[in-house]
């Protein structure tokens, strides 16, 4: 029989009381998880934009793409792929494209993630086959959603190797451009970047609070009940959090909907259908 993991030690479930408050506060933590090391590893996750000048150790990449290729995929298709920059000009540039986030050019790794059509193209192209299918919104679907899972699998990874990461959705402000400093073929869309690196124990980071379990989980049939609630709750909690980290305190709710108010709000990526034509996305 498999071992009871609700059965912890003192020491664990310590731990595990104190990730939960961490991850939802006090009042809206679960209980009777079930608990093991890689549960414990993803609830620790944090964004991490200060980092030590200090290189990956070898092997640490491909440890990570290995992690990134276990992911699902739809129907196989593997259409994603990732581009690798340690190039500090290129950081550079590509930081310059994405709101100037310093971070970019500080970690050591700067990964973008890219849903790759291409490949497919290529494939089908080389046999004289028609490819039609690419011309529809599904398969770029497939290929963000690909994409998703093999980097939330490689950040997995790289957080159990003692590294830190963020995502950098900020390159989609300029998709056209950073797809000319990439070289990327049609059929390529950056999804996002991620930054890799050794977090800075100087200016260390926090577990960021997320909604209550109620706000988001629905059984059998979609429900709002207790949603408003919820969420005060949440803006409360999220309020305690940035004022502990020194941050402009506005909670969650008054955030999110400043930034689907107006289109410019989206920092340029209004633009994206228009982007993703230029790229040689049809979108039927």
């Amino acid at each position: 029989m498999p071992p009871d993991t609700n059965v912890l030690p003192e020491q664990i479930q310590g731990d595990a009381s104190l990730l939960l408050r961490q991850r939802y506060g006090a009042a809206d933590a679960p209980s009777d998880l079930h608990w093991n090391g890689v549960i414990a590893s993803l609830l620790s996750h944090r964004s991490v934009r200060a980092y030590l000048p200090q290189p990956l150790p070898k092997g640490t990449l491909e440890t990570a793409l290995a992690a990134a290729q276990s992911a699902a995929s739809s129907s196989n298709l593997q259409v994603w792929s990732v581009i690798a920059v340690e190039d500090p000009a290129r950081k550079a540039r590509l930081a310059a494209h994405a709101g100037d986030q310093k971070h970019i050019v500080q970690a050591p790794l700067f990964l973008v993630w890219l849903a790759d059509l291409s490949r497919l193209k290529r494939l089908a192209d080389a046999r004289g086959i028609e490819t039609a299918g690419l011309s529809y919104l599904e398969l770029l679907v497939v290929g963000v959603v690909d994409t998703a899972l093999a980097a939330q699998n490689a950040v997995a990874a790289f957080e159990s190797l003692g590294l830190g990461t963020v995502y950098i959705g900020a390159l989609r402000n300029n998709v056209g451009p950073v797809a000319a400093e990439l070289g990327l073929p049609p059929h390529v869309l950056p999804v996002f970047g991620l930054t890799v690196g050794y977090p800075d124990p100087a200016r260390p980071t926090a577990i960021k609070p997320r909604l209550a379990q109620a706000a988001v989980l629905s059984r059998e049939r979609y429900a709002t009940a207790g949603e408003v609630d919820a969420v005060a709750r949440y803006d409360s909690t999220l309020q305690a959090f940035q004022q502990a980290q020194g941050q402009a305190v506005e909670g969650w709710s008054a955030r999110a909907i400043e930034r689907i108010r107006t289109p410019q709000a989206l920092h340029g990526r209004h633009h994206l259908r228009q982007a993703l034509h230029d790229l040689g996305f049809e979108l039927i």
